[in-house]
């Protein structure tokens, strides 16, 4: 009788957003998704976010609040006709939702089949995707939706899902389970909800059928080796393509081009998009190298440019050469973090007023207000350089950027060492 049951990710989807396990910032009382719902004028939009977050679950709860009729296509499998065939269904009845699962892949007619509909309000188009909608959606269709950023799952959000199955779900809260570890539980999942509770299914299956009625206890060592006997079982809706680029990244970021080339190769035989994977490198060539290597980007930069013009089957050629190099690179990820140290300074002083002597000054009534006083132009001093404060009072002397420790970024430690002293500590 069991096996008749859907996997327990789709038997623990929640139907309301009280329900939901994170993305408090969209679901959270008082956040404009929440209000757009609550108040039934929900717009089109495009969910972006890394798979597993919630993105399906939010398109289902919306069109179960509304009591809209609900129409979903996949993007993978779906044609111009299933679109239109859609759209026409969809004008026969009261305004309904259509759901677009990977939209990313839809190319460029099948994206325009959507436009007028959108357009005039004959569907509400809810599209997911795990890519960039900037790169990945027409700017016609993109113009017509909001898009919503969906975060990565915390650990304790995903510790939460477990719990929530082990008291909610019909099979799992008539067993006797007792969760000693979840580290291995989060780590293979990802961070994906659906890999998550699908592996812990698998585990607590596995358990339950050398115990018998009794009660489990479940390890992190015992997840691994389930994982490692049975893991195409819950492989079974595209997970391993972000496996297998995850371990592309890393092999390059650890300076490992055979690693990379063998990642590539797989990506390459499985049919791989070549402009996702060429837009990883250009990620990965700022994050990871940086200014130990700025040719790195140009490189990067370029690759991308090339294959987009070339394709499959030379396009492998260029993409090797360019994993190969950065892999060979460099590393360094001082700006990566110099830029997320920012933005925390940001977050938790708020909008700090820009001093006065570094405001612009186009009008004489600013020029009255002190904007741009005593502002030291740096090219009328020695050096191009004048010792003056860029960062608001509150953070003055805040050191965002610390050079990484290779040659490159050794050198320009050096020459703001050489100009700024130890304000910053250089």
């Amino acid at each position: 009788m069991k096996n008749t049951l859907p996997p327990l990710a789709e038997r623990m989807r929640p139907e309301t957003l009280e329900d939901l396990v994170g993305q408090a910032h969209l679901a959270g009382k008082g956040s404009i998704l929440r209000t757009a719902i609550e108040q039934g004028k929900v717009p089109s939009m495009i969910l972006w976010g890394p798979p597993g977050t919630g993105k399906t679950t939010i398109a289902n709860i919306i069109a179960h609040t509304l009591q809209a009729p609900f129409f979903t296509l996949s993007a993978i499998s779906s044609g111009v006709k299933d679109v239109r065939e859609a759209i026409e269904t969809a004008k026969t009845i009261q305004k309904g939702i259509l759901f677009i699962d990977e939209i990313h892949r839809f190319n460029k007619g099948q994206q325009d089949a959507l436009l007028g509909a959108v357009e005039k309000g004959i569907v509400t188009l809810i599209g997911a995707t795990t890519e960039n909608p900037s790169f990945e959606v027409n700017s016609a269709l993109l113009s017509r939706c909001q898009v919503y950023v969906l975060k990565s799952l915390e650990d304790k959000d995903l510790v939460q899902l477990l719990q929530q199955a082990m008291e909610r779900d019909e099979v799992l809260s008539t067993k006797k389970i007792e969760l000693k570890e979840t580290e291995a539980l989060i780590n293979i999942s990802g961070g994906d909800a659906r890999k998550l509770l699908n592996l812990f299914e698998l585990v607590v299956d596995t358990l339950s059928t050398i115990a018998g009625d009794q009660a489990i206890t479940i390890t992190d060592e015992q997840v691994m080796s389930i994982a490692q006997q049975r893991i195409a079982l819950y492989d079974k809706s595209g997970e391993q393509h972000y496996d297998i680029i995850s371990a592309f990244i890393k092999s390059i970021r650890g300076s490992d081009p055979n690693g990379a080339v063998y990642w590539l190769a797989r990506m390459i035989e499985g049919g791989e998009d070549v402009k996702f994977i060429a837009r990883r490198l250009v990620i990965l060539a700022s994050e990871d190298i940086g200014n130990a290597n700025p040719t790195a980007l140009v490189m990067a930069n370029t690759t991308f440019d090339a294959v987009s013009k070339i394709g499959y089957p030379e396009a492998r050629i260029i993409l090797s050469q360019c994993a190969v190099y950065l892999a060979a690179s460099a590393k360094s990820n001082a700006s990566y973090m110099a830029i997320n140290a920012a933005l925390a300074a940001v977050q938790q002083h708020g909008d700090l007023p820009v001093p006065l002597h570094i405001r612009n000054a186009p009008t004489r009534l600013m020029k009255n207000m002190g904007y741009g006083k005593n502002y030291q132009y740096s090219h009328s001093y020695d050096n191009n350089f004048s010792a003056q404060e860029y960062l608001p009072p509150a953070i003055a002397g805040s050191k965002f950027y610390d050079p990484g420790k290779n040659a490159r970024e050794e050198e320009l430690r050096r020459y703001l060492k050489n100009l700024w002293g130890d304000k910053y500590g250089y």
